[in-house]
């Protein structure tokens, strides 16, 4: 018999709402987050992800609607949900002065575990991190690398249900982000379940099980990345790019061999199910591009079409 509790929702959020002061930031969403998944808030600046993960983490009260995390309500439950979760910040938070093996055994004194565990827990994340070479050595030398992976190691000393981590890999390089990503696999092939918000949609398709787009308080759109991609996209693109002055004329020519066209100062994108059949025609009309790209469709073309290319403040 399967237990309703395994299949209960990590997080349940109604008719969610967040008002700071006349600004309302959260304008009424429904969010679920299922056991085991990695679930992934996507949008930019100002859309309402970390005010929505905040109100998940219990460190900022919901205004209006319901929300439950752990099946338990944060306005009236959240010492309690707070013991069971991990927060990842964007910002890391380190102890500098303190060496790596000290930051973990600090921090799980803080959830009243023992000495004796808390040094068994060092000792086991240090080598899940990646870190055990630098266990007695100050925080403040590490690289920025070193310094997430510590952040996240810190986050999971009380064995958590639920793992929030907001912008896990921001200011890293390609190959720390890589290295991250893989430990935050391993988290998930444990059974772990994860919240993630990010910028990259590189990370969003590697990392995340389902999503939800956010542009001004709202949800624009959810699904698993390849359902995305399927629902605002097409399965390529083709990338004409052309010297300044000339992708008007040449977008004019090409519009009707795609089912989207796309004209950017530098370049023409053409929204297709075959890129390189579109590419042949483009020739055969005479367009000769600098150069031409055939790609499949990403999470970042859905992102723009759903949230726009202007920078929002």
């Amino acid at each position: 018999m399967v237990d309703e509790a395994d299949n209960a929702p990590m997080v349940q959020g109604k008719a969610l709402v967040k008002r700071f002061g006349e600004f309302e930031a959260v304008r009424g969403i429904d969010v679920e987050v299922r056991r085991g998944e990695a679930f992934g808030f996507l949008g930019p600046n100002g859309a309402g992800k970390s005010s929505t993960m905040r109100m998940i983490a219990c460190v900022s009260p919901r205004t209006d609607g319901d929300l439950r995390v752990l099946g338990l309500d944060p306005n009236t439950d959240g010492p309690r949900i707070r013991a069971r979760i991990g927060v990842v910040p964007q910002q890391d938070n380190l102890d500098t002065e303190l060496t790596v093996r000290q930051n973990l055994q600090v921090y799980g004194r803080y959830f009243g575990l023992s000495r004796a565990t808390v040094r068994r827990k060092a000792v086991e994340l240090m080598e899940f991190a990646q870190l055990s070479e630098r266990a007695d050595e100050e925080v403040e030398p590490l690289s920025g690398g070193m310094k997430r992976r510590l952040t996240i190691a810190r986050s999971l000393v009380n064995d958590p249900e639920l793992l929030l981590l907001d912008e896990p890999t921001t200011g890293l390089d390609p190959q720390a982000r890589h290295l991250l990503w893989d430990r935050l696999f391993r988290l998930k092939s444990r059974g772990a379940t994860l919240i993630i918000t990010t910028h990259y949609m590189d990370e969003a398709e590697q990392l995340c099980d389902r999503l939800v787009v956010m542009d001004g308080g709202r949800i624009v759109a959810e699904g698993s990345p390849t359902d995305l991609i399927a629902r605002y996209s097409t399965r390529e693109v083709l990338e004409l790019r052309f010297a300044p002055g000339e992708q008007e004329a040449a977008a004019g020519l090409v519009e009707d061999l795609a089912e989207r066209t796309e004209v950017l100062p530098d370049r023409v994108l053409l929204y297709t199910q075959a890129g390189e059949s579109a590419l042949e025609k483009a020739h055969a009309r005479g367009v000769r591009p600098v150069s031409s790209l055939v790609r499949r469709s990403t999470l970042e073309d859905v992102f723009l079409r759903l949230t726009g290319r202007t920078l929002v403040e």
